[in-house]
């Protein structure tokens, strides 16, 4: 990592190690933001997305990478989600509408909320969030309404804010298709080869191709003309 910059232009990017959030995280260096990650060991089904993080945070300058140790499964009193629960199957038999199996409760509070404290100490006022409303977004923690909440309700609840230094939230995403999304990371450079998008992938960070995550990423690499450079359990 870089080391910690001075610059008062510091942002805190929630990283996922997914296409969306790295996305994010490019534009935010882009447009000149210091950036540190924060990525959440929550008892998701794989820890490949982390190690992606990882990757991810090193290759676009992040001058700090945190993880943090959440645990959202069954057996600590939450689960409710494929992606938390093993009994609760990855749905692979194509999108759907509605809210998806894969929501997980409260995740995205949760971690704002962790985000707003992190940036509140290391003086940064703003924070980057991947969230999107289009292309099959059934979750009710990635519209609009919900980050003009959570928004107003952070420069209620932080010292920083009441003295004057009011925090942002950052979706630079939330409106965009999944094409248009890879088109301006491409154009960032970003190697979303680094990514890790699939909800069940091995070890080695290879995709399902199957489950909705692999679905719309592939037919996101479709409609932007690109290669998909996404590696596969098996051939696809």
């Amino acid at each position: 990592m870089n080391a910690a910059p001075s610059s008062p232009q510091r942002a805190v990017v929630l990283l996922s190690g997914g296409l969306d959030s790295t996305t994010v995280l490019a534009i935010a260096r882009a447009a000149g933001y210091d950036c540190a990650c924060l990525s959440f060991d929550y008892g998701q089904r794989h820890r490949a997305e982390l190690q992606a993080a990882k990757r991810i945070a090193n290759a676009l300058g992040a001058y700090r990478h945190q993880v943090v140790q959440l645990d959202l499964r069954p057996f600590a009193g939450f689960g409710g989600s494929a992606l938390t629960d093993e009994s609760i199957a990855v749905p692979t038999a194509g999108l759907s509408s509605g809210i998806p199996v894969t929501y997980v409760p409260a995740r995205n509070t949760i971690m704002l909320a962790i985000a707003l404290g992190f940036a509140e100490v290391n003086q940064a006022q703003h924070i980057f969030f991947g969230a999107n409303a289009v292309d099959y977004s059934g979750y009710p923690d990635c519209r609009p309404a919900y980050v003009q909440a959570f928004s107003a309700m952070a420069n209620l609840a932080t010292k920083a804010a009441i003295e004057g230094q009011l925090l942002e939230i950052h979706t630079p995403i939330i409106h965009a298709t999944k094409a248009e999304i890879i088109q301006q990371g491409h154009a960032l450079g970003v190697d979303y080869g680094l990514t890790v998008s699939c909800y069940q992938a091995n070890d080695a960070g290879e995709a399902c191709g199957v489950c909705d995550s692999c679905r719309l990423r592939k037919i996101g690499f479709q409609q932007a003309g690109l290669a998909d450079p996404t590696r596969y359990q098996s051939a696809q």
